[in-house]
This record gives C-alpha cells, sequence and structure tokens, in this order.
C-alpha cells in the first residue's frame, strides 16, 4: 500500500496537481470493480481523508456481460464506503465496428469520462493499468510490427488522465484488495484466448518467463519507458524540421490550402527516422489519418526516383507525388524539386 500511495502522490505532483488548497484538485478514479482499479481507488482514498485532494469515482458500465449492472452498481458500494465522493455510473453502448470490440469499447469508455469530467470540472482521472499491463502493450506492439511510440506503451500521463501504477505488479494490486477484504470482479474477457490480449496474458508472457527466466515483464516495461523517452526527443525534432520545411515550401501552400509542398533536397537531408515522421506529419496536416509503414516507405521511395513519379496513395484522401525542378505546381508557382501532398477535395 505505501507503494501505491507514493507512486499516485508523485504521478499528481509530476503532473503539476499540488495537495490542499481552499478547495483541493478534484481527482477522479476510472473503476471497473476489478483489482486494479479497486487497489487504485483505495490507495487514492488516503489523499482524500488526508484534505490534500477531493477523490471521487467513475464506473463504466458496457453492458457487454449479462451482469454487468450489478458489477458496476456493487463497485459503486465499494467506492462509496471506502469515502469516495462523488461516485457516478455511467452505460454505454459499444457499437459494431470495424476497429474491433477492444478497440469500440475503449473509444466510448473515454468519451463517457470525458464527458464526466467536463460535467465535474474535474483536474485528472487516474487509470489503473499496472507493469503487467504495459509489458503485455509492449509485445503487442512488437507483433503488429510498430513503430517506435507503439512500443513505448502507454505513457503516464496524457492530458488529464494518469496512470500511477505503471510501476507495480498486478499482484500487488491483488495483494491490496486480498488485505483490504476487497473481492473484486475478474472481468472474464481477461482469459478469453478470442482476444490477443488475452493470449498475451495467460500463455505469452508465461511462456516467456518459463522459457527465459523471470523479469521478463520487467524487462519489457524498462524498454518502454527508454522508448517512450527516444521517441518523444523524435516527435519534437520532427515537429521543428515539418515547420522549417513548411515554411521553406513554395507561395500557395499552406495549411489553408488543400496541397501542401515539402523541398526533396532537405527532405532528403533529414535523418530516416526523422523523415518518416516529417512525412506523415504532412498528410495529417491536411487532414489524413496516421499512414502504416508500407505507405510512408512508399512515399519516401519517391525521393529516389528522377522526373515526376506517384502519386502514392494515403488514407484520408491525400495522395503524394514528386514534382520534379522547373514544373509549373497546380497554384501556378515554380516548383524546386518537391513531394507534393494534396488533399482530395469534398466537393
Amino acid at each position: 500500500m505505501g507503494d501505491a500511495r507514493n507512486s499516485i502522490r508523485d504521478t499528481l505532483r509530476d503532473a503539476g496537481l499540488a495537495p490542499g488548497g481552499e478547495l483541493p484538485p478534484l481527482i477522479l478514479v476510472a473503476c471497473s470493480g476489478g483489482p486494479d482499479s479497486l487497489a487504485l481507488a483505495l490507495a487514492a482514498s488516503f489523499f482524500a481523508r488526508r484534505g490534500d485532494y477531493r477523490v471521487g469515482a467513475v464506473v463504466v458500465d458496457h453492458r457487454l456481460q449479462p451482469d454487468s449492472a450489478a458489477v458496476a452498481d456493487s463497485a459503486r458500494g465499494k467506492l462509496e464506503q471506502m469515502g469516495l465522493a462523488p461516485v457516478l455510473v455511467r452505460q454505454v453502448s459499444v457499437p459494431e465496428s470495424g476497429m474491433g470490440p477492444e478497440a469500440a469499447a475503449r473509444t466510448v469508455r473515454y468519451a463517457a469520462l470525458d464527458a464526466v469530467v467536463e460535467e465535474l470540472g474535474a483536474d485528472a482521472v487516474l487509470l489503473g493499468h499496472t507493469l503487467d499491463d504495459q509489458a503485455e502493450q509492449v509485445l503487442l506492439g512488437l507483433m503488429r510490427g510498430s513503430g517506435t511510440r507503439s512500443l513505448a506503451g502507454m505513457p503516464a500521463v496524457r492530458g488529464k488522465y494518469l496512470r500511477p501504477f505503471l510501476g507495480l505488479r498486478r499482484e500487488q494490486t491483488l495483494e491490496i484488495c486480498r488485505h483490504a477484504g476487497l473481492d473484486p470482479w475478474h472481468d472474464p474477457s481477461n482469459r478469453d484466448p478470442a482476444y490477443a490480449r488475452s493470449r498475451v496474458r495467460t500463455e505469452v508472457l508465461p511462456f516467456l518467463e518459463d522459457k527465459l527466466g523471470p523479469g521478463i515483464a520487467e524487462a519489457l516495461f524498462r524498454s518502454s519507458r527508454i522508448l517512450s523517452a527516444d521517441a518523444d526527443y523524435l516527435d519534437t525534432v520532427a515537429a521543428q524540421s515539418f515547420e522549417e520545411l513548411r515554411a521553406a515550401a513554395p507561395a500557395g501552400s499552406g495549411t489553408d490550402s488543400e496541397e501542401l509542398l515539402l523541398p526533396e533536397a532537405q527532405l532528403r537531408n533529414l535523418a530516416p527516422a526523422v523523415r518518416q515522421r516529417v512525412l506523415a506529419l504532412a498528410a495529417l496536416s491536411l487532414g489524413g489519418s496516421q499512414p502504416s509503414y508500407e505507405r510512408l516507405a512508399a512515399v519516401q521511395s519517391l525521393l529516389r526516383r528522377t522526373g515526376s513519379a506517384g502519386p502514392v496513395q494515403l488514407v484520408g484522401k491525400v495522395s503524394v507525388y514528386r514534382q520534379p525542378r522547373a514544373k509549373s505546381v497546380h497554384h501556378g508557382a515554380s516548383s524546386y524539386g518537391n513531394l507534393v501532398f494534396r488533399k482530395k477535395s469534398s466537393t
């Protein structure tokens, strides 16, 4: 419990939320009724009793299990017994979509949490993800062949969402619940082999621990912290480089245009890791979606061509082609060798 309280205290202070004052900051705990979030709520209640923070909770009922309403009501009762206030239950409907059930549930869950934050004027929401969750996230990123940002796992701080338990093991949250006499709910989907995350949790990580020895989860967590720092730095450098290249673009290309030109000579001079991020930023600036690794590789291949080349189609109706030197461009300006990002008009 001491580790749990210290983690919450440090995370809140790192987020700039100082304790106390005439009206202490309002902190909400996102609670499913499971061991991680119940342990988080119990540890956070300590700061409410001391008057450091006002601590409430939100229980999101996804209505995916037959007894979900009873589970949510039970969680609310436990949270109120801890002294948390207010404790709100929000029911959501998880739509059938192409993003998959886990992603769809996550989307509506965060929408419900966002609404409560705005309704109550909350300063932060605590999430109960643990070191084990982070290790699973890194393995899933490896399976997808994702980049540095994905392998960095879940951030400890993202806006008002804080994850103070990323340095704690799942077994520690179970021990906190046992010691406090709490009877947490165990989500059956966490052991459902239909979900990749469940297979990583129940099969892959135990297999790695068995074959390679203990400490795999901790090693994956350390890797995520290193990669997170690397990704933050590269993203900062890429954002600066993108602004510099956009400023050097020919007249007629800008944020209000449906066409963006980036000088190819300067693009070639960028480090590959930075160049890839700059190209993604260009697509995003025109309203496109984050391009896949394969699509970005296709865009970068345009820089190895001579003469005009392309277009490469990206998600979000954005296309990219190479405009050679001295050829006129869409807005009539003279080109000096550019990659042209063009957003297809919706009209």
